[in-house]
C-alpha cells in the first residue's frame, strides 16, 4: 500500500514532516508534545492510518529521547522510573490489542477516542496542578504508568495521566520534564519491541519513519542548543491552545461520520 497518492504525495509528505519538525522541537523544550501533536494534526489529515501513525510516533519518539536524554537522565530517581516501568509494560499490550480491535471494527469510535486524549491532553496542560507537599508513593507513579501505557499502545501517545501526576510532584521543573521525556522512550520503546513482534512495523511505517527521524532528530537538537525565547508559561499556553484545537477538531470529525453513518 502506498501512503500518499501520486497528486498528494508531496504535498502531503511536506505536511507530514513540518509537523513532526514542530512537535519535536516542542516536546524537548518542554517535555511533552510530540506523539500528540502527530497523531492529532497528521492524523486529522488522514496521511496514514491510526495504527500506522501510532507505530512512526513510538519510532520518532526514541529518537528524540535518544537525543534529549544523553548525560542528563541521571537524578530521576530510580524508584520513581522503576514503578512508571511496572505500571507501563502490561498495559502497553492491552492498548495496542485495542487499537487493532477498534481499527478492524469501530473505526469512528476509534477517532472519537483520538480527538479526546488529545483534546484532554490539551486540557491537562492548561490544569496548572498545585505540587504537592510531599512526593507521591511509588505505587502512584505505577498507576499512572498503567493508564499511560494504555494510552500509548492505543495511539503511542503516552498522555495526560503521567503530566498530570508528575508536575503535581515537588521536583525541579528540569527534573519532570526529563522524567516524561524517559517515561516517553519506555512507553515507545515497549511498544516498538511488542507491535514488532506482532509483525506490525510494516513497509508503510517503515517509511514514514525512515523520513521523519532525520527531521526529529534535528528538531530536537535545535530544542536542546536553542531553547526559544519565550517563558515556559507561554511554551505551556500554546501547546495546550494547540492540542484542545487538534482534539476539538478531531471530535467534530469523529461526530459527523457518526452522523453520516
Amino acid at each position: 500500500m502506498v501512503l500518499w497518492s501520486l497528486t498528494m504525495e508531496l504535498g502531503g509528505l511536506f505536511a507530514t514532516l513540518t509537523i513532526m519538525g514542530v512537535a519535536g522541537y516542542v516536546h524537548t523544550v518542554s517535555g511533552f508534545g510530540l506523539g500528540m501533536i502527530v497523531m492529532g494534526a497528521a492524523g486529522g489529515l488522514g496521511v496514514a492510518s491510526v495504527p500506522v501513525l501510532a507505530a512512526v510516533v513510538s519510532l520518532v519518539t526514541l529518537v528524540n529521547s535518544a537525543v534529549a536524554l544523553p548525560g542528563r537522565w541521571r537524578g530521576l530517581g530510580t524508584q520513581r522510573i522503576m514503578a512508571l516501568a511496572v505500571g507501563i509494560v502490561p498495559s502497553i499490550m492491552v492498548g495496542v490489542w485495542l487499537l487493532s480491535w477498534l481499527d478492524a471494527t469501530l473505526t469512528v469510535l476509534l477517532t472519537l477516542l483520538l480527538g479526546a486524549l488529545v483534546l484532554s491532553g490539551g486540557i491537562s496542560i492548561g490544569l496548572r496542578p498545585r505540587p504537592l507537599r510531599a512526593e507521591s508513593p511509588s505505587w502512584t507513579f505505577a498507576v499512572s504508568g498503567f493508564l499511560t501505557g494504555l494510552c500509548g499502545g492505543l495511539f503511542g501517545v503516552p498522555g495526560p495521566p503521567v503530566i498530570y501526576h508528575c508536575y503535581r510532584q515537588p521536583l525541579p521543573l528540569e527534573t519532570i520534564r526529563l522524567l516524561l521525556i524517559l517515561c516517553f522512550a519506555i512507553t515507545s520503546g515497549v511498544r516498538t519491541i511488542y507491535v514488532g513482534s506482532q509483525g506490525g512495523l510494516t513497509g508503510d511505517v517503515w517509511q514514514l519513519a525512515l523520513w521523519s527521524m532525520p527531521v526529529v532528530g534535528g528538531a530536537t537538537w535545535l530544542g536542546r542548543c536553542f531553547p526559544p525565547p519565550c517563558s515556559a508559561a507561554l511554551m505551556r499556553r500554546l501547546a495546550m491552545l494547540t492540542l484542545i484545537g487538534l482534539g476539538a477538531a478531531i471530535l467534530l470529525k469523529g461526530v459527523l461520520l457518526l452522523a453520516s453513518g
